[in-house]
């Protein structure tokens, strides 16, 4: 378990909460903004632990390859269906455009 700081915590969950649907983040970008650059598992922890709780768009954050990082049969299949009916778009590997679909909340593309 990691020792989130509350304020941390809080940032990160507003940033989930406004990534727009038809748009991805990923845990690196969500924790560069939310302070902390270096703190990708603690964003993915948050995500496992509280995207019930929270109300969470948790299928909108991916790995910074551009992909979902859940083992397929331990809820890949439903990230990947989540995303698809929001308008995201998958390649022949399961990749997704990070050009075309990242969210960039500090550009204006929402």
């Amino acid at each position: 378990m990691y020792d989130i700081e509350p304020v941390f915590y809080q940032h990160v969950v507003k940033l989930i909460r406004s990534i727009p649907e038809g748009k991805v983040a990923t845990y690196g970008q969500i924790a560069e903004y939310a302070g902390n650059p270096r703190a990708a598992r603690q964003v993915s922890y948050i995500l496992h632990s509280s995207s019930e709780k929270e109300n969470l768009p948790w299928q909108r954050v991916i790995n910074s390859k551009g992909r979902i990082s859940m083992k397929r049969g331990r809820g890949y299949e439903l990230q990947k269906t989540l995303l698809e009916d929001e308008g995201i778009v998958f390649d022949e590997e399961d990749g997704i455009d990070l050009k075309r679909f990242l969210w960039q909340p500090y550009s204006g593309s929402r």
